[in-house]
């Protein structure tokens, strides 16, 4: 059985091993702290028996306007866990603390453009690929912007796709 909840403080010594996986973005204590500080709604922990960390997700909402939203920045499911669908029941849950709670027009994240798997899984929860960012990882490896517009984005404004990549300095938020 999993259960969902909020991540605190002490989680933060027992998720090292969700993180060893190549793909994962991993970050310094106080990125963390800043997050579970500063949006602590966005950040939550999958957790199986015996108390074991299985993934998490985490997050923040940001912008103004019509460019209100919520973010993804990272979701992470420990190897022997995938495929169980934690990874969806992540993602629904930041989507609707986006929606119902903050009132944003749409969540978006961005994805290595060489993970298919992960854009694949992304495509099947309703995200599409807003724009590229070029070089957007280490200044190597291209980006993809993907969105999926939220109740309050009766036009779906906010996922029509750019018609040209972008730089990182173009970006509106970091």
């Amino acid at each position: 059985m999993t259960t969902i909840r909020r991540f605190c403080c002490n989680d933060l010594l027992r998720f090292a091993s969700v993180n060893l996986d190549h793909l994962t973005g991993t970050f310094n204590m106080s990125f963390y702290m800043t997050y579970l500080a500063r949006w602590p709604d966005y950040f939550h922990v999958a957790e199986g028996p015996g108390n074991y960390i299985m993934g998490y997700i985490m997050g923040k909402v940001e912008g103004q306007g019509e460019s209100w939203h919520g973010h993804v920045t990272a979701v992470t499911v420990s190897s022997e866990y995938r495929r169980q669908k934690i990874a969806k029941k992540l993602m629904h849950l930041l989507e609707h603390i986006s929606d119902k709670i903050d009132k944003a027009y749409f969540v978006d994240l961005f994805v290595m453009a060489s993970n298919m798997p992960a854009i694949k899984m992304y495509e099947k929860l309703g995200y599409v690929i807003y724009r590229r960012v070029l070089r957007y990882y280490s200044g190597e490896e291209d980006g993809l912007d993907m969105r999926k517009a939220l109740s309050r984005d009766v036009d779906k404004k906010s996922i029509i796709p750019l018609k040209r990549p972008i730089t990182r300095d173009e970006l509106e938020y970091d």
